[in-house]
């Protein structure tokens, strides 16, 4: 909420907000309207005066302090600040309130309080002593939830009550607030997995680009280009001038994909396994990211999350920080899918040369684990993290079904480095798991294969 913003002092039509205010009658108010009108008709039949009066003097009290307290018109500006903004599944953010008295006269007993959901925790509420002309009034509280979302605060609210406690009334300023919580994140172990040559960055993929060393593949020729990289083979079958397109390295890149389908995962809450996905694929690209990865977001339905670059990955180590703050705000809100298969996401993997490729997957039958190898033929590299969904409404110790362990063995005949999550395990040990199968899955074949490879760490 911007300092300065409308205040509650804005009643709009003044009989309808009289009316409002006649439904702010508060339980002794009412009594006394009641025990008033009640004095009058007995003092009328009776006919006895000094009941009369008494009986009027209590129907109109209450009345005089509606009249009062809705001609009142406090002019007072209201300002709202998360510290910080976004936060972690389970941590905490401070909301700091701020009352301005912009008028110049002293308000009444205020009661402040801040609209939050349910599952931020408890309404907060604020009693302010009277605000001296230009005064200002400030005080704070904190908010925690252990679910990612995004979640509005707001509006803000003001209670005005008259010195007898007959009405209160509500005055609401109109501006909200959004707190971002996202996926819990987990540190994972720097290592060499399966497909990175030895020396670090040495078998990273590459990409075309406008600067460094040179490269017979032609572009159409720009203004200012050398005329001694002119391709004069390249010129005459396209009919133009053309010139030795250059290279430069580009970082290597990564596609985590996050299997989001309802028939996937079975269980809600923060220990489901669709929660533990969520956030190991929020850990997997805060890492990558920070081990110098160009990184994209892939869900089972081939949305990617929109990247520095024109496929989707996030650019330099600069320019992707917006890229990475929109991917973790995608993953607060992702929810279930309705699709029923992995194929959206394969024809996106099918359509471009892909580095490495983490994968988050839940319960796989046999029709969505083969699509799921066909998905390793485009990568170097390809890490799969199965959560089985029998397995995960079990429980812990539970014995993993024959068909899943067969479904992980299809997927390592494919080339994926494959392991099945159980229900509590922390995908730091994986992480560690997946390079020591990867490197001795390398090993095995070292002396008896030739080629590119591509690595991660």
């Amino acid at each position: 909420m911007a300092p300065g913003a409308p205040g509650p002092e804005d009643h709009g039509d003044d009989k309808g907000g009289l009316r409002a205010a006649l439904g702010g009658l508060t339980t002794r108010g009412r009594s006394f309207l009641a025990a008033g009108v009640a004095a009058t008709v007995c003092a009328y039949v009776l006919g006895q005066g000094d009941l009369l009066r008494v009986g009027l003097l209590l129907a109109v009290l209450p009345l005089v302090c509606v009249v009062v307290l809705h001609r009142t018109r406090y002019r007072v500006a209201g300002s709202r600040r998360l510290s910080p903004s976004r936060v972690p599944a389970g941590s905490e953010a401070r909301v700091h309130l701020r009352m301005d008295n912009v008028s110049r006269l002293h308000t009444g007993l205020l009661m402040l309080q801040d609209r939050v959901p349910y599952v931020l925790g408890p309404r907060p509420r604020f009693v302010l002593d009277r605000v001296e002309p230009g005064g200002v009034r400030e005080v704070s509280y904190r908010v925690r939830s252990d679910l990612r979302g995004r979640y509005p605060l707001g509006p803000l609210q003001l209670q005005l009550g008259d010195p007898f406690g007959m009405c209160e009334l509500t005055r609401s300023f109109s501006a909200y607030d959004t707190l971002v919580v996202l996926p819990r994140t987990e540190p994972l172990p720097a290592l060499r997995l399966a497909g990175e040559a030895s020396g670090y960055g040495d078998g990273r993929q590459r990409s075309l680009a406008l600067a460094g060393e040179d490269d017979i593949i032609p572009r159409g020729y720009r203004h200012g280009d050398d005329l001694r990289r002119v391709h004069w083979r390249s010129t005459a079958r396209y009919g133009e001038l053309m010139v030795r397109r250059e290279e430069q390295p580009q970082r290597a890149r990564c596609t985590v994909l996050l299997d989001t389908r309802r028939v996937a995962y079975q269980g809600a809450g923060p220990g489901s396994a669709f929660e533990w996905a969520v956030s190991g694929a929020a850990s997997a690209l805060a890492h990558m990211l920070e081990r110098g990865f160009a990184v994209r977001l892939l869900t089972d339905e081939g949305n990617a999350v929109p990247g520095e670059t024109a496929d989707g990955f996030a650019g330099s180590a600069q320019e992707s920080a917006e890229s990475t703050g929109l991917m973790m705000d995608t993953l607060a809100v992702v929810d279930h899918s309705d699709g029923g298969g992995l194929s959206r996401a394969h024809d996106v993997l099918r359509g471009s040369n892909e580095g490495l490729l983490v994968a988050f997957f839940g319960d796989l039958d046999e029709e969505q684990t083969a699509v799921a190898a066909r998905m390793r033929q485009r990568s170097r590299g390809a890490v799969a993290f199965v959560l089985d969904g029998e397995d995960w409404a079990r429980g812990a110790g539970a014995v993993s079904p024959p068909s899943a362990s067969g479904r992980l063995r299809l997927l390592r005949e494919a080339g994926w480095t494959a392991l099945a999550v159980r229900p509590g395990a922390e995908l730091a040990g994986l992480w560690q798991q997946a390079g020591q199968e990867g490197s001795g899955a390398q090993s095995s074949v070292a002396g008896t294969t030739t080629g590119l490879s591509g690595g991660w760490s």
